[in-house]
């Protein structure tokens, strides 16, 4: 089992910055993917980030977050971390980080085999 814990999400102002982090635990190695995805009320998980492991850490992003995310990984401490800035309104979501045990990751949630409970972020304009 694994378990993935979220946090760093809050309320801030349209063109601030946070920074969120996804702490992992159990029986996880180093050679995971983890991805970061965001629902917002009455829509689908969408994909935001992902890095992958057996890739040399090759990242993705969607791209309306392209060029104002960025995505991370510690791996001695198993945790990653999107850093978000210049939000928008239309960031406003819960933000859900997975693994994927496998190594590649992806921009599908099936891909993934363990989620976080999600921190909700919301950017006021």
């Amino acid at each position: 089992q694994v378990q993935l814990v979220e946090s760093g999400g809050g309320l801030v102002q349209a063109g601030g910055s946070l920074r969120l982090s996804c702490a992992a635990s159990g029986r996880i190695y180093s050679n995971y993917a983890m991805g970061w995805f965001r629902q917002a009320p009455g829509k689908e998980r969408e994909f935001v980030a992902a890095i992958g492991w057996w890739s040399g850490s090759r990242t993705y992003y969607a791209d309306s977050v392209k060029g104002r995310f960025t995505i991370s990984r510690d791996d001695a401490k198993n945790t990653g971390y999107l850093q978000m800035n210049s939000l928008k309104t239309e960031d406003t979501a819960v933000y859900y980080c997975g693994v994927d045990l496998g190594g590649a990751g992806g921009s599908s949630p099936q891909q993934y085999d363990y989620w976080g409970q999600g921190t909700q972020v919301t950017v006021s304009s």
